[in-house]
């Protein structure tokens, strides 16, 4: 079945070069120039995964996240006209989205992340189909979903895989550079402060003290570890 983009960019010329370029490889893509639109075609076309530009009239990339996230787990990918900071990258996934791509955009690399994102969205373990559940923190595999003390928490397709690989290598220190390789993909081995950063926004949702944590402890320059708790 062909695969669905939505792309939301006030900019017509990078709206235009990124559909053509998906067309190519097998996309249906349907394009909006503003958040509001962008809202509506989600709406309507249910797309497997969105393309939005931060900096829009109407409404910006950062609100739509938001309001997107109320209804759906889509995966989303950030469009930045400036260099990425890690405050950057905490304020698009505390709105929900999963990856940044700075402009100008190398419509090759732009493919293979879109790709990346793609897979992360749509995996499904086959090595820890048991999920997880110690009373406190539950991670069902089939249904995607993840409770903490009893209340549902939403996680973002790549916070999800980056859990289910740590759990899958429970008792052992996962490295960076395999847990960029895993979760994001081979696209990714450079982006070295991406696994720091979505660590520490998998803490907030999941410990009982992100300050201090239980389950993901951090081996000093090497990597991290998921501890098991409980009865799991």
């Amino acid at each position: 079945m062909t695969m669905k983009i939505l792309i939301v960019d006030d900019e017509q010329a990078i709206r235009d070069a990124l559909a053509r370029k998906l067309r190519r490889e097998g996309f249906h893509v349907t394009l909006a120039g503003n958040g509001l639109e962008g809202l509506r075609a989600f709406h309507a076309e249910r797309p497997d995964l969105i393309v939005l530009d931060i900096v829009m009239p109407e409404m910006d990339g950062l609100t739509m996240c938001q309001r997107v996230r109320e209804v759906a787990e889509t995966p989303v990918m950030m469009l930045s006209a400036q260099a990425i900071t890690e405050e950057d990258i905490v304020q698009g996934l505390n709105a929900g989205a999963d990856e940044y791509l700075v402009k100008p955009i190398r419509l090759n690399e732009f493919v293979a992340r879109v790709h990346a994102l793609l897979r992360r969205a749509h995996m499904v373990s086959s090595e820890a189909e048991v999920g997880y559940n110690d009373g406190y923190l539950s991670v069902d595999l089939q249904r995607r979903h993840v409770h903490v003390d009893g209340k549902r928490k939403h996680l973002t397709p790549t916070e999800f895989k980056l859990l289910v690989v740590l759990i899958e290598n429970a008792g052992r220190v996962v490295p960076q550079r395999e847990l960029l390789e895993q979760v994001w993909g081979p696209e990714y081995v450079d982006d070295v402060y991406y696994p720091r950063v979505y660590i520490s926004q998998l803490r907030r949702k999941i410990e009982p003290d992100p300050g201090n944590p239980l389950y993901i402890l951090t081996e000093h320059r090497v990597g991290y570890r998921f501890e098991k708790q409980g009865t799991a």
